[in-house]
């Protein structure tokens, strides 16, 4: 199996960074994917109808932020304000309650409550909450920067055992110091590509923005890999026209305003997207659940 890495430094101007990894991925999966056509799936349409993708493995892509990089499309609008949202739910308020999320203007988790418990069962938020994971992180970039197990893994299968829920797809961190620069890793079992994709890629470097604030460090490099990139059955003639789209000639950043440092004193009004001029008209995405 051939290791898919991207995001080496270019020869070229990085404003297009990644639009053009962007385009390079979705071109590859549509040429090079494999179909899941044939074999039993879990997701299914709202329709009954099984989901089925198309993936390739092993997908790398890497930006410095430090130079500022960042890994935002520009070719369809991506609700990057309601990402970090959901970070902060995960990682600052330790909630899988539902309503907790909706009081913050996002619904897209209602599909995966469980059971009718107002909960995405205990997943995400309540594992971070469970074994007190962000405190010990923050504490240890604190107190021993250069140990080697800076981590946070929200792939429990006590949990899994505990409750039923969706397995977490974004499920690891890897936090390594580097002089004055915090360098993260995110580990993701699966993504779809067309649809969350990016918005993953904005929410842990707004989640590594608010760490290294907290801990007197800057941003440096950020890693995203990713085990199973895949687009639906439902969504290749999305990911045509994403391809066919000319993006935007600016390079989008996002900023995190001066003045607070404490991670949990953070909310979204500290975040601002700057020389961000996405591709209209929004596209439309049937979700596999």
């Amino acid at each position: 199996m051939k290791l898919r890495y991207r995001g080496e430094p270019m020869t070229t101007n990085f404003i297009s960074k990644t639009d053009n990894l962007f385009k390079e991925t979705l071109n590859d999966i549509l040429t090079n994917g494999v179909s899941t056509e044939g074999h039993k799936v879990r997701p299914k349409y709202k329709d009954g109808t099984p989901a089925h993708t198309i993936y390739i493995n092993q997908v790398v892509e890497k930006y410095d932020i430090s130079k500022g990089e960042f890994p935002i499309t520009t070719l369809r609008p991506v609700a990057w304000k309601s990402g970090i949202k959901e970070i902060l739910w995960i990682y600052q308020k330790a909630s899988n309650e539902l309503s907790v999320l909706e009081e913050m203007g996002i619904t897209w988790w209602g599909d995966w409550e469980v059971n009718g418990t107002g909960t995405i069962g205990q997943r995400y938020g309540a594992t971070v909450k469970k074994y007190d994971l962000m405190n010990k992180l923050l504490d240890g970039l604190k107190n021993e920067p250069y140990t080697r197990r800076h981590i946070i893994d929200l792939y429990q299968y006590a949990d899994f055992e505990e409750t039923p829920g969706l397995n977490p797809c974004a499920f690891l961190t890897v936090w390594s110091v580097r002089d004055k620069y915090l360098d993260v890793t995110l580990h993701q079992r699966s993504s779809d590509y067309c649809t969350a994709g990016h918005i993953n890629k904005i929410q842990y470097v707004a989640l590594m923005m608010m760490v290294a604030r907290h801990v007197g460090l800057k941003p440096g490099v950020f890693m995203h890999v990713v085990d199973n990139l895949h687009i639906y059955d439902r969504h290749v003639e999305q990911a045509k026209e994403l391809i066919a789209r000319t993006p935007s000639d600016k390079q989008p950043k996002l900023i995190l305003k001066e003045g607070k440092i404490n991670f949990y004193d953070f909310t979204i009004d500290d975040f601002e997207m700057v020389d961000y001029d996405p591709v209209k008209p929004q596209l439309k995405f049937e979700l596999g659940i």
